[in-house]
């Protein structure tokens, strides 16, 4: 999956390139999930990119976001496609492609090149594999860290990942309860409460790109960090520990690290209206 880099060449061109993009969101959309841009006025040496999960919002990193912006970064958390919509109940995330998240991925990159010297993405779950495309394409990447990248799903052993993706395409979507206990209550107070199975498919079209990619050519950022969570009850980290090996063999700067088993973390470790959340570590 090509990229499509055109990275702004200053602050006041970011600035345009990240107003535009507010422009460009659709009507419906919950005023807490529009883009955030946390900026200190002026292109700082360091610029960050937060990029949420499937279903989430950019509200999931809020909290860590301001935890940046103190550290002197410049902050932007801009909304997946088809999310952030104040009906919880739509089914608009359904039409969700993987060119959808490359394209997402490069133009937070093109915007996040103006507002700091330094460029870091950081994304959880769906945002992390979007961030391993970007960490596979774009050198304006100077450091990529992913976190509990959905690559798979935990309830798929890795060798039928490929045909279930395949299988899943193939029929026509619908949508469950993330709980189907909890239902409309067992998301986020911004998050959708339901998945959709294409959208899903997508996202694991996504990560077996960046894999083909991977295995032709080194990737193209400095640095790549992958954390990965024992505990995650959602995401198979066996196909991120692939990918990891890969790079490595590829000659990237790539390390990993695996948070304490014990802490008993759960998937979304840094959304804050997440009970079990910490990003104190």
């Amino acid at each position: 999956m090509p990229s499509h880099p055109a990275p702004a060449k200053n602050y006041d061109e970011a600035i345009r390139l990240f107003e535009n993009l507010r422009s460009q969101e659709p009507p419906g959309m919950n005023p807490l999930c529009v883009n955030q841009l946390l900026t200190h006025g002026f292109r700082t040496e360091l610029a960050i990119v937060l990029v949420h999960g499937y279903t989430s919002a950019p509200p999931q990193f809020e909290a860590l976001g301001k935890e940046f912006f103190n550290k002197g970064y410049n902050v932007l958390i801009a909304a997946l496609p088809h999310h952030g919509f104040s009906d919880r109940m739509t089914e608009e995330h359904g039409r969700l492609t993987a060119g959808e998240l490359a394209a997402y991925a490069d133009r937070s990159l093109d915007i996040a090149t103006g507002l700091g010297s330094h460029v870091t993405m950081m994304g959880l779950s769906a945002g992390g594999v979007t961030a391993a495309w970007a960490a596979q394409q774009r050198k304006e990447l100077d450091l990529c860290i992913i976190i509990s990248p959905a690559f798979g799903f935990r309830k798929i052993p890795t060798l039928l990942t490929w045909p279930a993706m395949v299988f899943y395409r193939l029929l026509p979507d619908s949508f469950e309860w993330w709980d189907p206990e909890l239902k409309a209550n067992g998301a986020s107070s911004y998050g959708y409460p339901k998945y959709s199975h294409h959208a899903l498919t997508e996202v694991l079209r996504l990560g077996f790109d960046v894999k083909d990619e991977a295995r032709s050519g080194s990737p193209a950022a400095k640095k790549i960090i992958m954390v990965l969570n024992p505990n995650d009850d959602m995401v198979n980290n066996e196909m991120a520990e692939q990918l990891t090996e890969i790079w490595k063999n590829r000659g990237a700067n790539i390390s990993t690290f695996t948070f304490d088993a014990g802490l008993k973390l759960p998937h979304d470790l840094v959304g804050a209206d997440q009970s079990a959340q910490r990003i104190d570590i």
